[in-house]
């Protein structure tokens, strides 16, 4: 039963409550996503919440339309001699902001927001900032990568723009960079990847160090690549430019969670605009103009491989008419073979012969498959012909496949893109120094 209204109220209004049992006032509150739906929520005057049962309402009753103040803005000055540098937000943490009065998080800020909440920026670059979308980053999707090339593209061809800052939640962070590292082409400034891993409204935030530093290898970077800037430690002390093909998110909350894989990061950013490299194996600056070639097959499957899998998953993405998968197996590229209960090498076969590519990373992370170490790794590489994704990381070898097949006629191609290094994916030689760096 629904309750009725006097006037239809919303969240931040003060309202009346009349219930079977009482009549309550204060403000209307969102329903937490943990409480059940059939429940109305407000928040009492002594500071309190309550849930009541909409099946015990009887009427709700709006005291008091809740007016959103006006924001204060304060204005972006434009400063001759300054870069120019584009913030788009994607969502995430670091450019949320919570209305105190319901409690309602959202992502919208403009360039003056952020000079407001960081006014240090007003002096590195001349900001134009844009909400593109609002979403938690484990809901994006390839379409959402699409519409996110595009609207980097876009800047990065204005010829004012230094540099391109791009904020969104840290789960998937690793997923979009390495969509962005092979969708735009003739990358000719850097695309500067950045988030929080704890809150803005926390004592503990990263965010004001990681956007700053971010701005400041935006303007100041030598590099046209696409990369992540976040805490290179636990402390405040510099950010890490890691390579968008090479970082992977390694601890679910610490400051410092992003690391390089299989590479040392490119370069240390220090808040004072500071940029030591540490790599200079990437892509300088130039004048070219971006292409963007975002074409995804959205029909890829990355999947992985444990001890007592039953084979037959892999029927499920023959039956669905997948186009291709890449399977995360066991360290040098092992898979079940020897036990006909367990063994995968007959659903694998089935799959190309019915001419989807599969393609083997490493689990270990760190490290490179190898197809011919072991005879088990000759039956995958050399009988069935599964492409080995040489050091690319799993994630990353899920984004190059479903980027490749677009775009190649058979098998072949598939295999000759996928072990063609676009944007840093695969190492020529792994630097020892960046194992758990």
């Amino acid at each position: 039963m629904k309750p009725d209204f006097i006037m239809k109220p919303e969240y931040g209004d003060v309202v009346k409550v009349y219930a079977d049992e009482a009549t309550y006032e204060g403000i209307l509150m969102p329903r937490p996503e943990i409480f059940e739906k059939d429940h109305t929520i407000i928040k009492l005057d002594n500071g309190y919440g309550i849930g009541i049962d909409n099946k015990k309402i009887k009427k709700i009753e709006v005291i008091k339309k809740y007016e959103k103040k006006k924001e204060e803005k304060s204005k972006s000055i434009h400063k001759k001699g300054l870069p120019t540098v584009s913030i788009l937000s994607f969502g995430g943490t670091i450019s949320s902001k919570v209305d105190y009065r319901t409690g309602g998080v959202y992502a919208h800020y403009t360039a003056e927001d952020f000079i407001a909440m960081l006014p240090e920026l007003e002096n590195v670059a001349n900001l134009r900032a844009e909400k593109v979308m609002g979403i938690m980053s484990e809901d994006m999707s390839p379409k959402d990568w699409q519409l996110m090339a595009r609207s980097i593209a876009k800047e990065l061809n204005e010829n004012e723009v230094a540099g391109v800052v791009v904020t969104q939640g840290t789960d998937t962070l690793h997923f979009s960079t390495a969509a962005m590292s092979f969708f735009l082409r003739n990358l000719n400034k850097p695309v500067i990847f950045t988030a929080a891993q704890r809150s803005i409204d926390r004592g503990s935030s990263d965010a004001f160090s990681n956007l700053l530093c971010a701005v400041q290898a935006a303007s100041k970077f030598d590099g046209a690549a696409v990369v992540t800037c976040l805490h290179g430690t636990t402390n405040d002390n510099y950010c890490i430019l890691n390579r968008g093909t090479k970082v992977r998110k390694m601890h679910t909350s610490r400051r410092d969670a992003f690391r390089p894989i299989n590479e040392l990061p490119l370069a240390k950013v220090y808040e004072d605009g500071k940029i030591e490299i540490l790599n200079p194996n990437y892509k300088k600056r130039n004048s070219q103009k971006v292409i963007v070639d975002d074409k995804f097959e959205h029909k890829t499957a990355l999947v992985y491989v444990y001890p007592g899998m039953d084979p037959d998953v892999m029927d499920y993405y023959r039956k669905k008419k997948y186009k291709g998968v890449v399977i995360a197996a066991t360290a040098l590229g092992h898979v079940p073979t020897i036990n006909p209960k367990y063994s995968l090498i007959k659903k694998i076969k089935e799959l190309i012969d019915n001419g989807v590519p599969v393609v083997i990373a490493t689990q270990t992370i760190y490290g490179r498959v190898h197809p011919y170490v072991y005879a088990n790794l000759r039956k995958l590489s050399v009988e069935l012909n599964c492409i080995f994704a040489e050091d690319m990381l799993p994630e990353t070898a899920y984004i190059k496949l479903g980027w490749v097949l677009p775009q190649a006629k058979n098998i072949e191609e598939v295999k000759e893109m996928m072990l063609t290094s676009y944007a840093g994916e695969i190492s020529e030689r792994t630097d020892e120094k960046a194992f758990l760096y």
